[in-house]
């Protein structure tokens, strides 16, 4: 089981990490839905993951792989307090669209 992952060329990882980060990008530029942005900036930290760990495996240094696991605490950190906020500004405006955040001016 072990060695599946040293038959896949590291090119794989590439191509399959470039389509999920792109897919994560379009995602925060095009779409207007908060809960949507939250999920494809993590969709582009997972892809950077995915890639990390693969390096990792391939140069049989684990420091890729501890990496990998402090950016998921801070990434779970930050979706915990990204939804609270999103919780109290649906509150507030009842909407979680990105464009009627302005009413949150003073």
């Amino acid at each position: 089981m072990n060695n599946v992952i040293l038959n896949i060329p590291i090119q794989w990882y590439i191509y399959l990490t470039v389509i999920l980060f792109s897919i994560g990008v379009l995602g925060v530029l095009f779409r207007r839905n908060a809960i949507i942005i939250f999920m494809c900036v993590e969709l582009m930290l997972n892809a950077v993951n995915l890639l990390m760990v693969a390096f990792s495996r391939y140069l049989g240094d684990s420091g890729g792989q501890v990496f990998v696991f402090f950016i998921m605490v801070v990434a779970a950190a930050e979706v915990s307090v990204g939804l609270a906020i999103l919780m109290m500004i649906y509150r507030n405006t009842k909407s979680i669209d990105i464009d009627d955040l302005n009413k949150l001016k003073w």
